[in-house]
């Protein structure tokens, strides 16, 4: 009975949206925009490891969820377009030293009959070592044993849209309710409603305002997107600076504040009376 070999390669992807490190990969920006007359876009990929690296270079395609996270699909479905067969990246594979940087190009290239609205793909760095399974080798063994090596491929993708034509975007905050967990964590949760033809980039800012008029931040400003392919997203953020005491009067004021432009815009901003949330 010959020696068996399972080798078992777990794939790590990292969805995260100005710089970005997956494994030892640092990469900056973290999100591409082609609009307007822009063409081109120069990406910097950092190795901050200490070995040699190498890193394919390709597209993959995501659909988001209304909890945020992403499934990997092949086709488009009626509410997304890809943005791959507009792009050209070089090159597509890269090798870096210890600390070793690398500029790549990334390439728009628009066409007469796009249609108005977003296309989007999904950029992916992907590790390509160059892994040695153990127990390989011709001699003769023990014929009883079972070698098992798990070996890690990490990879990272990063977002990169082409706008077209003339586009909108609106949002409204709903369904906003305060729920205490161990009578001490107090999480909000609320529904994001996008409207339009292109995605919602914004950060979401909570103040707790006192009955005497008094405002205090108490949620971390988080980023969140809200692509094309969804009309609307489920969140649920953590509130801070309560001192374990159970908000019960005052209200909450949250705030959808656009990321994108010299002067933030407020997409959508909701209330919730605490008074009437605690009865």
């Amino acid at each position: 009975m010959k020696k068996i070999l399972f080798l078992m390669l777990i794939l790590l992807t990292g969805i995260r949206f100005q710089s970005f490190a997956q494994g030892d990969l640092l990469i900056s920006p973290t999100r591409v925009m082609f609009e307007g007359n822009k063409q081109k876009e120069e990406l910097n990929l950092v190795n901050m490891g200490q070995d040699s690296a190498i890193y394919s270079i390709s597209f993959v395609q995501y659909k988001m969820k209304e909890d945020g996270n992403y499934a990997i699909i092949d086709k488009p479905d009626s509410t997304q377009m890809f943005a791959d067969p507009y792009l050209r990246i070089f090159p597509r594979k890269v090798i870096l030293a210890p600390g070793e940087s690398q500029v790549i190009m990334l390439q728009c290239r628009r066409k007469p009959d796009m249609l108005a609205g977003e296309y989007r793909s999904h950029l992916y760095f992907r590790s390509e070592q160059n892994y040695k399974p153990l127990g390989m080798n011709n001699s003769a063994t023990d014929t009883t044993q079972i070698s098992v090596q798990i070996i890690p491929v990490f990879g990272v993708s990063i977002p990169v849209i082409i706008r077209s034509g003339v586009g909108n975007v609106s949002a409204t905050l709903t369904d906003l309710k305060l729920e205490i967990l161990q009578d001490t964590m107090q999480y909000l949760r609320f529904t994001i409603n996008r409207t339009g033809n292109f995605s919602a980039d914004g950060r979401i800012i909570i103040k707790y305002i006192t009955p005497q008029g008094l405002s205090y931040e108490i949620g971390t400003p988080m980023s969140v997107r809200v692509y094309t392919d969804i009309n609307k997203r489920n969140i649920v953020v953590k509130l801070n600076n309560t001192a374990g005491k159970k908000l019960t009067n005052g209200k909450l004021k949250v705030q959808y504040v656009s990321n994108e432009g010299n002067k933030p815009v407020v997409y959508a901003e909701s209330e919730l009376d605490l008074n009437l949330n605690d009865k």
